[in-house]
């Protein structure tokens, strides 16, 4: 018997988004049902807290123990294997279809979908992971920890905006997951604001009350960044993909990032 997604529950939803958007095997303990898996994006930033907590930890602790470089290349590691890469894969698959596939839109799906990393992403993903550490390695140990933490959840809450923006570009028979995400209600949009926006509240505390950033581009040059990528992929495909929802959440995060270290 199929379950309607008004039949789940709160918590089903957010186990689902656990075992979507990481490796960790929540799975073997329950198994939602599979209209769950359609309001994933709902609950992306809770993954974050995971993610971005995990990262901040090894920093925090690790930090004392070993070179700081080492540190945060453990940190790195650490949430790709906790995500299985899943988001790097988007980003490889994005910058394929989008360089590669020039403006022929059907071009642009078949290679994202494609399995095989070309030139493209090789070189995208590589920049990618360069100004990643260099931004972290930037940072005193203390930033870096609060950047990661509330880094992760807000520009995945930032992220989770394109589902409300743009139609699903493929049909969900030819999507690779096989699921479409529904749009979001009030409560949905409002839950998904404050679990975005909790994180940063240490980050402004330390780094603006008592340090030198300032929380207004803490904010707003994400958000500019989401309006620009968002503007080239509505553009190029007149929707979005799961590729491009991994894609775009690096690419925020990264300016996040940037942003921290340029005032630091």
């Amino acid at each position: 018997m199929e379950i309607n997604i008004d039949q789940t529950k709160w918590w089903q939803r957010i186990w689902a988004a656990l075992i979507f958007f990481t490796r960790l095997p929540f799975w073997r303990l329950y198994q939602p049902p599979q209209a769950c898996y359609k309001t994933v994006v709902e609950h992306w930033p809770l993954t974050g807290w995971l993610t971005g907590g995990a990262m901040a930890a090894i920093i925090y602790f690790g930090s004392d123990i070993l070179p700081y470089s080492i540190t945060l290349l453990l940190a790195i590691v650490t949430r790709i294997l906790m995500t299985g890469a899943l988001h790097e894969d988007g980003l490889c698959d994005f910058l394929d279809g989008f360089g590669g596939g020039g403006k022929d839109r059907e071009r642009i799906l078949a290679i994202m979908k494609d399995s095989h990393i070309g030139t493209y992403g090789t070189l995208g993903i590589i920049l990618y992971l360069a100004l990643l550490y260099a931004a972290l390695y930037y940072m005193e140990p203390i930033y870096a920890c609060l950047a990661v933490f509330a880094g992760d959840a807000y520009c995945k809450m930032l992220a989770g905006q394109i589902i409300m923006f743009l139609p699903y570009a493929r049909t969900e028979e030819t999507a690779k997951n096989h699921t479409v995400y529904r749009k979001m209600s009030v409560p949905a949009g409002i839950s998904l604001f404050i679990q975005g926006i909790l994180p940063m509240i240490p980050l402004i505390y330390v780094g603006v009350l008592h340090g030198n950033l300032r929380w207004d581009l803490l904010i707003y040059v994400p958000c500019i960044a989401l309006f620009f990528i968002y503007y080239f992929i509505n553009k190029r495909i007149h929707g979005y993909t799961g590729d491009c929802c991994g894609a775009l959440f690096l690419l925020i995060e990264l300016s996040f990032y940037l942003t921290i270290a340029a005032q630091l």
